[in-house]
């Protein structure tokens, strides 16, 4: 597609959703699919409710992930929702994507925003209280805590960092947490009181049968509780 034609049909900044507005970060690669084609599931989560989507593919070479990021441009935002690339300033310099979301290896914050400007959101993936205030003072727009649970995909990261460094971040820093690691259905709960605006999933998603109804399931669990936080 023309570069020119991917600009035009880029929804108005005003229109994007906030982070703290999400609920839910659904982050993707082509590995966590079943076999199904990438499109193909992120136009079912989108269909379901959700509104940011992370693209994380760490092991594509540029020539074969600047395609990949053409193709999902016009399905994300054709729902009006935000696309941000893992890591890669230069691809999102290249290509109206949304933002991107940086590592501990990756640029920091504040050379990130130098580069793209305050139109574009910067997440950040924080394992620790110092790291999410050094985001927030980078200028991170929002952060990734955790892992709150065991999962197999944030293993690398070391043991879960629980619920209760969650609660103490949230009431250091400012900036719209969403709790990463093992999160489910039935956790989600527990997880939004500790103080985190919303969740972030790969597995939950994009293993499920219909990534449609799982998007859709684990956004009620958030609103409901926000809703039972807003009643007490």
């Amino acid at each position: 597609m023309d570069p020119q034609t991917l600009f035009s049909a880029r929804p108005p900044a005003s229109r994007l959703p906030p982070p703290a507005s999400w609920g839910l970060y659904v982050v993707i690669d082509r590995f966590s699919t079943k076999g199904r084609p990438l499109e193909v599931v992120v136009d079912a989560a989108l269909a379901g409710g959700a509104k940011a989507i992370q693209l994380r593919e760490k092991n594509l070479s540029t020539r074969d992930l600047y395609p990949l990021v053409e193709r999902l441009l016009p399905i994300v935002h054709g729902r009006d929702a935000c696309l941000l690339i893992n890591d890669r300033v230069d691809l999102a310099l290249a290509l109206p994507v949304d933002g991107v979301h940086l590592s501990r290896i990756s640029l920091p914050p504040a050379e990130t925003r130098a580069l793209l400007g305050s139109a574009r959101l910067i997440g950040v993936s924080c394992h620790s209280l110092e790291e999410a205030i050094e985001a927030e003072r980078g200028g991170a727009d929002f952060i990734v805590f955790g892992p709150l649970f065991p999962t197999p995909s944030k293993a690398a990261y070391g043991p879960p960092v629980g619920l209760t460094q969650l609660s103490t971040v949230r009431r250091q820093v400012r900036l719209p947490i969403l709790g990463i690691g093992g999160i489910t259905v039935s956790n989600t709960a527990s997880v939004m009181s500790a103080g985190a605006d919303g969740v972030a999933v790969i597995t939950a998603v994009m293993t499920a049968d219909d990534p449609s109804d799982a998007v859709a399931a684990l956004l009620h669990a958030v609103r409901s509780a926000v809703r039972r936080a807003a009643e007490h």
